[in-house]
């Protein structure tokens, strides 16, 4: 009979440990089998069992004797064998966080990195971190009714070149003070955004409030009239929105007062490349309408809105009118091109005592965005708008016409700092569009008006952000004039004390996200 060797069996049992043992955690599986190993080799082996009769000594062949194994390292005590489990349990899914709101969607795209990282990364262009962005604590009510609150506070001041002794900077809206620091906007927000995720059916709403200067140039009749009165004050309230808004699957409608859907720029200062607003947003599209408005994603690059409202900035209008506005949007597959046009088109009265004019007022506007490099953008906005029964005076009127073309250059150098290029042609070519919201008794504000001409603007600037929270907007800013003198006496020409065709600005404004 073979007698096995009892180093055999510790082979034997060495090889089968070996099998056993996982690729992940190798250290750790190691480790304990060594443990395993070495208390086995403290038990004696088992005896032999044999139906044969036990051979005389002999019959017994010794076995030559094994080769001298090293000592084995001491055993390790228990406690040091892994107790975890060898195969990692998946990590707890995180908690999604609460929809945020249409502005907060914007700064999201503002503040977008495209391939930087903000923290790891430097390179030539410098190292930059924006770290996380604050928000207001959330009251525990509104959160539990998904509802969301933010804001922002938005102020600067800007230095006129001219001087100009009315203290105003001609048509330039809204930073439109010479040498006065202005509060433009302490925007406070409520949303519950109407997200069905694609299907089913959703509800939600939206109020925007905003307190500072650029009340001047969103009043709305029969609503910031009634909320501040018309008595010359600087600063005022304003409700940019105030909606509700029901979703089912890919389409939303929203019924209140709603921001229109034209031109690049927009009401809220943080997604605006400027402190300044371009001529084409400022005087040439309704800025904020009162009525319905429909949004319907048709496809991931397709979408359409459509709707009526009351007239532009009427929460009342003079007339029983509604008018049209809608748009359709295309987004490239890849992300870097977009083309959005939209139009509104109906009556209006500008007030009481002319109220059964006939005029039509139609305006359409193209915006075009392409991402040229991973940091460059180009945006095109081109707007185009005539009006027919414009009231010039009693029982007088004419069909007047503007349009104008607005680019943008936007680089981003990186996450913290952007340079950007604006270059604007606007042509009023009937003196119509070009006028001041000073024209309105009791606003306190540039009261030009009648210039039939062309305008240009050419604005240089900086947009840094030190933290996420955080944007300062520095610009240098050129205007200029080309057109007829206005016909009412006192303001023939828009610059200046209404006597010069071009004026030198400088204005920086801080805005601060909560």
């Amino acid at each position: 009979m073979t007698v096995v060797p009892k180093f055999l069996l510790l082979a034997c049992s060495l090889g089968l440990s070996a099998v056993v043992v996982p690729a992940s955690g190798f250290d750790d599986v190691a480790r304990s089998t060594l443990v395993i190993v070495q208390q086995d080799e403290t038990v004696p082996p088992a005896p032999l069992v044999s139906d044969e009769a036990e051979p005389s000594p002999s019959d017994v062949v010794v076995p030559p004797a094994p080769p001298t194994l090293p000592p084995a390292p001491p055993t390790l005590p228990p406690s040091t064998v892994p107790t975890e489990p060898l195969v990692a349990p998946p990590s707890a899914p995180s908690i999604s966080e609460p929809p945020v709101s249409s502005v907060e969607a914007m700064l999201k795209d503002t503040f977008a990195k495209d391939s930087f990282d903000t923290c790891d990364r430097c390179s030539m262009r410098g190292c930059c971190c924006l770290g996380e962005p604050w928000k207001l604590p959330q009251p525990c009510m509104l959160e539990r009714m998904g509802i969301s609150v933010g804001g922002w506070l938005q102020h600067g001041i800007t230095f006129n070149a001219q001087n100009p002794p009315s203290r105003f900077n001609g048509p330039v809206a809204t930073n439109d003070r010479d040498s006065d620091y202005q509060m433009n906007q302490l925007w406070l927000y409520l949303v519950r955004p109407a997200d069905t995720g694609g299907c089913g059916w959703a509800w939600g709403g939206r109020v925007d409030m905003l307190y500072g200067t650029d009340w001047r140039f969103g009043v709305n009749h029969g609503l910031e009239d009634r909320i501040n009165g018309l008595n010359n004050q600087t600063y005022g309230m304003v409700i940019p929105q105030a909606y509700l808004e029901v979703a089912y699957n890919d389409l939303s409608v929203k019924l209140g007062h709603v921001a229109a859907i034209l031109d690049y720029e927009m009401i809220p200062a943080p997604p605006n490349p400027f402190y300044s607003h371009s001529y084409s947003y400022g005087y040439t599209v309704p800025q904020l309408v009162t009525g319905v408005l429909a949004d319907w994603k048709m496809t991931d690059q397709w979408s359409v809105q459509a709707g009526v409202h009351r007239g532009w900035m009427m929460f009342e209008d003079y007339n029983d009118d509604w008018d049209i506005m809608a748009g359709i949007k295309w987004a490239g597959c890849d992300g870097n091109t977009s083309v959005a046009f939209a139009l509104s088109s109906g009556r209006q009265s500008l007030m009481p005592v002319i109220e059964a004019n006939d005029d039509n007022r139609f305006v359409y506007s193209l915006v075009v965005q392409q991402k040229l490099t991973e940091r460059l953008r180009y945006v095109l906005v081109h707007n185009l708008g005539y009006e027919t029964g414009f009231p010039v005076g009693p029982e007088q009127e004419i069909d007047a016409e503007w349009y104008g073309l607005n680019q943008y250059l936007l680089y981003q150098i990186n996450p913290c700092l952007a340079a950007n290029l604006r270059a604007e042609w606007m042509r009023d070519d009937d003196g119509v569009r070009i006028a001041g919201p000073g024209n309105i008794e009791g606003i306190s504000a540039w009261n030009g008006a009648g210039y039939a001409g062309n305008f240009y603007n050419l604005t240089a600037g900086l947009n840094w952000r030190p933290h996420a929270n955080l944007l300062f907007r520095p610009e240098i800013r050129y205007d200029w004039y080309n057109g007829e003198d206005s016909p009412i006496p006192g303001r023939t020409r828009p610059f200046g004390n209404f006597n010069r065709d071009d004026q030198l600005t400088l204005g920086v404004d801080m805005v601060i996200t909560y």
